[in-house]
C-alpha cells in the first residue's frame, strides 16, 4: 500500500522541508513560479512517458525543444525566404507555431524510423538526434537569441485565464489528451502490450513499428510544445534553451513509478514525478545551493528513484 503514494509521500516530505527551510517557498508569487516552470517538463515529461511505456528512451527532447522554438521563433519575425524562386513567406502566430510544432514531430517521427526500421537502439538514435537538433539549432540562429516576438506570442508563456497561467492550462490540455489515450483508446493499450511483451504483441497482430513511430512523433511534437512555452516565456529563442532537460523528464517519468523496462506506469504518476523536480529544482535555487551541486544532487535522485523501481519490480515479481 505505502508503495502507491510513495511518490506523494515525498512530495510532502519536500514541501514540508522546504517550508521550514526557506520562508520564501509557500509565497503565492513563488507557488506559480514553481507551475510555469513545471509545466513545460510536465509536456516533455507525457511524451518521454509514453516512450518509456514501449521499453524506448528519448534523449532528444532537449534538442527538439530548443530547434522548434528556434523555427517559430525565426519564421515567426523574419518569416522564410525563398531566393531560387524570388519568393518571400510570412508566417502568422498559428502558422509560425505549427510549423515549430511540425518540426518536432516529424524529428521525433525520424527516431522511430531509424529504431523502427534499421533497428537503432533507441539510446544510440535519440543520442545522435539530441546532438544534430543541436547542431541544426545553432545553423538556424547562428549562435544568437531570437528576440522580440511580440506581445501576442509573449501571452502563451506570461498570460493568464481565470487566474492561471496561460502554460499551466497548456500542461494541463496534454495531459487530459494523454490521459484519454492511454485509459481509453486502442493506441494506449498496444503501447502498454508493446511494452510489457513486444514478441506477444507483435503474434496478437499490433504493428510495432507503426505504433513505436508514432510514439516518438508524439514525444517530438510535446517537445515542441515546451520549446514554443519557454520561447514565448522569455520572449527570445535561445540557442542553448533546453540543455539537460531530457534528464529532467527521464527522472519525472521514472519518479511517477513508469519502469524504465516498460509497460508500466500512468500519466498521473509522471505529473506527480515532475512537480516533485519542479520542486526540488525551486528549493535549491531558494537554499542559494550551487549550480554544480543541483546537478549532483538531481543525479542522486534520479539513482535512487532507479533503484526503487527496480526493488519493486522484484518484488512484484
Amino acid at each position: 500500500m505505502l508503495v502507491k503514494f510513495q511518490s506523494l509521500l515525498a512530495l510532502v516530505l519536500l514541501c514540508f522541508l522546504l517550508g521550514v527551510m526557506t520562508d520564501i517557498f509557500f509565497t503565492y508569487a513563488n507557488l506559480i513560479n514553481v507551475m510555469r516552470q513545471i509545466s513545460v517538463n510536465i509536456c516533455i515529461s507525457v511524451g518521454m512517458t509514453l516512450v518509456i511505456l514501449t521499453g524506448g528512451i528519448d534523449l532528444s527532447v532537449g534538442s527538439l525543444l530548443a530547434l522548434s522554438g528556434a523555427i517559430t521563433a525565426g519564421l515567426l519575425k523574419f518569416g522564410l525566404e525563398l531566393p531560387f524562386i524570388d519568393t518571400f513567406i510570412g508566417f502568422t502566430l498559428f502558422g509560425a507555431i505549427m510549423a515549430g510544432i511540425i518540426t518536432g514531430t516529424s524529428l521525433g517521427a525520424f527516431n522511430g524510423l531509424m529504431i523502427t526500421r534499421f533497428r537503432v537502439p533507441p539510446f544510440v538514435a535519440t543520442l545522435a538526434m539530441l546532438t544534430i537538433g543541436r547542431g541544426l539549432t545553432m545553423l538556424y540562429t547562428k549562435g544568437f537569441p531570437i528576440s522580440g516576438l511580440g506581445p501576442q506570442f509573449s501571452y502563451l508563456g506570461t498570460g493568464w485565464f481565470l487566474g492561471i497561467p496561460i502554460p499551466v492550462w497548456i500542461s494541463l490540455i496534454v495531459v487530459a489528451i494523454a490521459v484519454f489515450i492511454t485509459n481509453k483508446t486502442r493506441l494506449g493499450r498496444y503501447i502498454y502490450a508493446i511494452g510489457g511483451n513486444e514478441s506477444a504483441a507483435a503474434l496478437s497482430g499490433i504493428n510495432i513499428k507503426k505504433i513505436k513511430t508514432m510514439v516518438y512523433a508524439i514525444a517530438g511534437a510535446l517537445a515542441a510544445v515546451g520549446g514554443i512555452i519557454v520561447t514565448s516565456r522569455l520572449d527570445s529563442a535561445q540557442p542553448n534553451a533546453g540543455n539537460s532537460y531530457e534528464l529532467d523528464a527521464i527522472a519525472a517519468v521514472v519518479i511517477g513509478g513508469t519502469s524504465l523496462s516498460g509497460g508500466k506506469g500512468t500519466i498521473g504518476g509522471t505529473v506527480l514525478g515532475a512537480i516533485i523536480i519542479g520542486v526540488l529544482n525551486n528549493g535549491l535555487v531558494l537554499l542559494n545551493v550551487s549550480p554544480f551541486w543541483q546537478q549532483v544532487i538531481k543525479g542522486v535522485v534520479i539513482l535512487l528513484a532507479i533503484i526503487i523501481d527496480k526493488y519493486n519490480s522484484k518484488s512484484n515479481g
